[in-house]
């Protein structure tokens, strides 16, 4: 197989991109059909840089279909399977897309860019929806030879190379940009890649100029990890034979027999060691959208609140989020219970925070809701990240003690230590309505995002919002109005209520704009703001 890598020159002046395009299509003209692959760069239709969303869009909309006909012509003209990354457009907006072109000019495949960087998001506002759903690798197959794909940001993501190898492509194609790395960075990570996945990288990118030393490096890299050439900054065409049925086998561990090296890997994975993933992970609490049900306690009306029980069948029916509190115990453990006071909820009497743990495990706490949840224990909030890190948001409402103006700092330094432990800090909250707690956070732990709750301030809770960096209140009925969520909204401050558990009133409360609703009854809800969402 003759694989050709075009390497077109790039500009980060706008008014460039005529010269820039008209360069890449004289490139595309001096392919021939010696060719079996042509591979090009990323963003073939924005060859400049765009710094705004009107100047990416005006240049997809000046050169991308110019650019799918002369690949189609291209593929048509060389016999050649052509690889390509533009703009395409779609019901739910415009995607980064790379496109398989197959010898007769037919469109035979896309892959969507799975890691948007966020000025893509934010700034070119693409479509990002797709990304937040459980896929697996695209591989397309055109005369015989199986293609897998990354583009640009991909490749920082080394834990999707395993799921890649799974599915054997033979050749990885990397239509990219990446042009803040160095030609020694592009090369290293592309000898990984083909280490980890046993397949061939095609990566085209785009030279920042010929002098450069950032960006480029256009390459193309065996399953050994050898590189058959990088073009790193220079402008135009190189070719190589290459034969993508070769693959690379190593001894799985000494004296054993040859394997290749993600299926040595395979044999001793660890999955529980790693970062959370995996099709039970919801987006983080900036990404998942609005409005939202909050499983107050869990669904605590069909088991009991605070337990494994009543948030598992929460998050089982698909609460985006669930509400647990917090104490501290006598010997500093943290475990999850709503009153400061045992005789509710467990066979227990007193105060939570004056036993210790080992004291409390001697309370029932599943007994008083019925005689099915007999010998249920306190709950500790590491039991809690352990079994629903990353598969809800949690709304964490920090408890203290009557007239406690701070939280205890080691208690504290516990619960974001635990956070941080199943890597869930993106998906919690603090909630808490102590005007010194709020202050301690913002001091102490301000990248975790605080949450106002109404204490004894509740008519002043927007204010007490803004004065502690909140990015959410959690406005307490009948203590708001319309002004309250207004103003919160007007300063992006997004707004819970405590609570709902009646239909019409959830109704109301989303017409004046409430963002999330508290509940203990989550099915029921869920249902309306589900309807409201639709309908909406």
């Amino acid at each position: 197989m003759k694989v050709c890598i075009i390497q077109p020159p790039y500009s980060g002046n706008y008014a460039d991109s005529r010269a820039c395009f008209q360069k890449q299509l004289e490139l595309m003209d001096q392919c021939d059909p010696s060719m079996d692959v042509i591979v090009l760069p990323e963003s073939c239709d924005i060859p400049s840089l765009a710094r705004t969303k009107e100047e990416s869009e005006a240049s997809s909309d000046r050169y991308n279909k110019t650019m799918v006909d002369a690949a189609i012509k291209l593929a048509k003209r060389c016999s050649a399977t052509v690889f390509f990354n533009a703009r395409s457009y779609g019901e739910t907006g415009t995607r980064n897309t790379t496109y398989t072109i197959n010898r007769q000019g037919e469109i035979v495949g896309k892959y969507y860019k799975e890691h948007l960087t966020p000025g893509e998001v934010s700034k070119m506002k693409l479509d990002s929806g797709y990304t937040f759903e459980p896929t697996e690798p695209i591989i397309v197959e055109v005369d015989g030879v199986r293609y897998a794909f990354l583009v640009c940001y991909d490749f920082y993501f080394y834990e999707m190379f395993p799921q890649i190898a799974r599915y054997r492509p033979d050749v990885i194609i990397g239509c990219s940009h990446q042009r803040s790395d160095s030609h020694d960075a592009l090369e290293i990570m592309g000898r990984f890649l083909c280490y980890n996945t046993n397949a061939w990288l095609f990566r085209s990118s785009v030279s920042m100029d010929e002098n450069s030393d950032i960006g480029g490096g256009s390459m193309i890299v065996a399953p050994d990890g050898q590189v058959v050439f990088n073009m790193k900054s220079r402008v135009g065409l190189e070719c190589a034979e290459v034969d993508v049925t070769k693959k690379f086998y190593k001894p799985a561990g000494y004296g054993n027999p040859p394997s290749a090296h993600w299926e040595y890997i395979e044999k001793g994975r660890r999955p529980w060691k790693y970062r959370p993933a995996g099709a039970a992970i919801v987006p983080t609490d900036d990404w998942m959208g609005y409005p939202r049900v909050c499983a107050h306690r869990g669904f605590n009306t069909v088991a009991p609140e605070n337990s494994l029980p009543a948030f598992g069948a929460a998050i089982a029916m698909g609460a985006e989020e669930i509400e647990f509190d917090l104490w501290v115990t006598a010997d500093g453990e943290i475990v999850s219970c709503h009153d400061s006071t045992l005789d509710r909820v467990s066979t227990g009497t007193g105060k939570v925070y004056d036993y210790t743990y080992e004291e409390l495990l001697a309370f029932d706490f599943g007994i008083k809701r019925g005689e099915e949840f007999k010998g249920i224990k306190v709950l500790r909030f590491e039991e809690i990240l352990r079994k629903f890190a990353g598969h809800a948001v949690m709304n964490i409402h920090l408890k203290t003690r009557k007239g406690q103006t701070e939280y205890d700092p080691a208690a504290l330094k516990k619960i974001v230590t635990l956070i941080d432990r199943y890597d869930c800090r993106k998906h919690v909250y603090f909630m808490c309505g102590v005007d010194g707690v709020l202050a301690q956070l913002q001091r102490d732990y301000p990248d975790i995002c605080r949450c106002c709750g109404a204490g004894d301030g509740r008519w002043e809770i927007v204010d007490r919002a803004l004065r502690y960096g909140c990015k959410k209140v959690q406005l307490f009925k009948p203590y708001f109005n319309q002004e309250m969520i207004d103003r919160a909204h007007a300063n992006g401050i997004i707004c819970n209520v405590f609570w709902s558990d009646n239909p019409e009133e959830t109704e109301t409360f989303l017409s004046m704009g409430i963002d999330t609703i508290l509940t203990n009854d989550y099915n029921r809800i869920a249902q309306v703001v589900r309807t409201y969402k639709t309908v909406k």
